[in-house]
């Protein structure tokens, strides 16, 4: 049971909890309220007990000064008599009662009571029976001290519960002591006090409700101008750049409106600026790269013929054909990387996505680079499925992502194995690049996807990079609707994985391998290269 109204407690504060967390100004409101009606009520109960107290005190003190004085008398009536069992002195203990007896203290009078609790034949004198009032303990007290005493009572005389201020004292007499007791019903100042207590809680209440209300529109007038200004900000932020706040007055309020416009209008001309510096840019190496393609060729075409007789030249001459075709050769990748990197600005990159199996795919990239391979020492070590391995992407960029990865690794490898991994779940497939060379730093597993990005400039290659094929591939993965993440870590080397979706247009989101290799841990030394070079299935 305590479970269930637990759980139906928790699913009824959820709204309150989200809005409080979502809403400044309910925050600001219900604090108020709280704050504002912790302090009223202690303030009302504070007022209506010091009130209570004042009454009381007030109906003590009379009623002491009334005692006193009817004590006297009751005294000067009963100093003739020397004895208790004279016969006049009961009828005068009647006359007294009955000359002080102010009413019945169920219609709001005061009650006089004369006892002789130290003589016998002498009954108790009362207009109204007031045992249920005097109380054992209040009747020994009264009797053994000399000062006056009271007690107050709760007792239901008739006319409903009703609280007494009963307040007592010895009468000195000539025959011994007798006990006077006067009694008043508190009914006036019960209600009084009552009256008191509900005229401050109502008037508390009254303050708790204006001061929410004037908080509710105190707040709302400090933040509608901040929400305004998120929701200007979020349509900047989704490129509506044209946006503005309405400036109404002098005020901060209005000074922080027009700040934020003219911030806004800074951003504009900036991301203006620079959206056009991007597209000159954009253009400026799209031209340069379909404009060099003219003479490249004419050139291509000179160097071939060259390079095919270069064995009848002088050998400082055949070496020269020779370098001359392998920097054309990469002067010839350099600008088809560059069109293509402007075809991914542009947005002009089309996916000819297919169905497609990746196992031959990732053979014909290893073989392919079994040269670059062999010559760099590096073994390169293939694990894919037995089965084919099917999804629809384009076949074309694939290859070339693999291409960048594998050769990227290979150059990398420092001597040691490469490994390439194929593997497949139900709706996602993935390759993983291992090297074994020096590896990546914290950080440069984000860096090495920028354009023209190297970790070490300075160190010699097999190859000579552009420095934009892992950019393209990122371009290339991205577009398949995939991912394309690096892993890296000081003397372990580096992995790559490349992860497409099954189905074109599915959104993935897993990965059917680990992008952290099993075992790697920081400060490993890296495995020894073995002497030959090992292809497995």
């Amino acid at each position: 049971m305590w479970r269930r109204a637990a759980r139906r407690g928790a699913i009824l504060a959820a709204p309150v909890h989200h809005t409080w967390r979502r809403s400044l100004h309910f925050r600001v409101v219900a604090i108020t309220l709280v704050t504002s009606s912790l302090l009223v009520g202690a303030f009302a109960y504070l007022v209506a007990t010091q009130s209570t107290n004042i009454l009381f005190e007030r109906t003590r003190t009379a009623a002491e000064a009334q005692l006193r004085g009817d004590a006297g008398y009751a005294a000067e009536q009963l100093q003739s008599f020397n004895q208790a069992y004279e016969p006049q002195v009961q009828r005068t203990l009647n006359n007294i009662v009955s000359y002080l007896s102010r009413g019945r203290p169920d219609q709001g009078g005061a009650l006089v009571a004369l006892t002789a609790s130290g003589h016998s034949n002498l009954r108790t004198v009362q207009a109204f029976d007031v045992s249920p009032l005097v109380s054992a303990d209040l009747a020994r007290k009264v009797a053994n001290d000399g000062r006056i005493s009271w007690q107050i009572r709760t007792q239901d005389l008739g006319s409903g519960p009703t609280k007494y201020l009963v307040t007592g004292s010895r009468v000195p007499t000539g025959f011994g002591q007798v006990e006077l007791y006067y009694i008043v019903p508190l009914s006036t100042e019960d209600q009084t006090a009552n009256q008191i207590r509900t005229t401050v809680l109502v008037t508390g209440l009254a303050l708790v409700i204006l001061l929410g209300v004037l908080s509710a529109l105190v707040t709302r007038l400090v933040v509608k101008p901040v929400r305004v200004a998120a929701r200007t900000a979020q349509r900047l932020s989704a490129g509506l750049l044209d946006q503005r706040m309405a400036v109404h007055g002098e005020d901060d309020l209005a000074l922080l409106a027009a700040s934020f416009n003219q911030m806004a209008t800074n951003l504009q001309r900036q991301i203006v600026r620079l959206e056009e510096m991007s597209r000159l840019q954009r253009r400026f190496t799209s031209d340069v790269s379909h404009e060099l393609r003219t003479p490249l060729t004419t050139v291509r075409m000179a160097a071939d013929l060259i390079f095919a007789e270069r064995d009848e030249f002088d050998p400082t001459v055949a070496r020269a054909a020779e370098l001359l075709q392998a920097e054309l050769d990469r002067f010839e990748g350099l600008l088809t990387d560059l069109l293509e990197i402007s075809r991914f600005d542009a947005g002009f990159a089309m996916l000819d996505a297919e169905p497609t199996d990746l196992v031959p795919v990732v053979r014909r990239v290893v073989d392919r680079l079994d040269g670059l391979s062999t010559r760099a020492g590096v073994p390169v070590e293939l694990s894919v499925p037995e089965t084919p391995v099917i999804a629809e992407v384009d076949p074309r960029r694939v290859e070339r992502i693999l291409r960048n990865l594998v050769g990227n690794a290979v150059e990398h490898g420092e001597g040691r194995p490469v490994s390439v991994a194929l593997g497949l779940d139900e709706s996602a497939v993935a390759v993983t690049v291992r090297d074994r060379g020096v590896g990546l730093r914290p950080g440069e597993e984000k860096l090495v996807f920028n354009r023209f990005w190297r970790a070490d400039p300075s160190r010699a290659r097999q190859t000579g990079g552009t420095g934009l094929g892992l950019s393209i591939s990122l371009e290339d993965a991205r577009l398949h609707g995939g991912w394309l993440e690096a892993w890296g870590a000081p003397g372990q080397g580096a992995q790559f994985r490349l992860t497409l979706p099954v189905r074109a247009g599915d959104r993935l989101t897993s990965s059917p391998l680990r992008l952290v290799p099993p075992g790697a841990v920081p400060g490993h030394a890296p495995e020894q290269p073995p002497t030959t070079v090992e292809v497995t299935t």
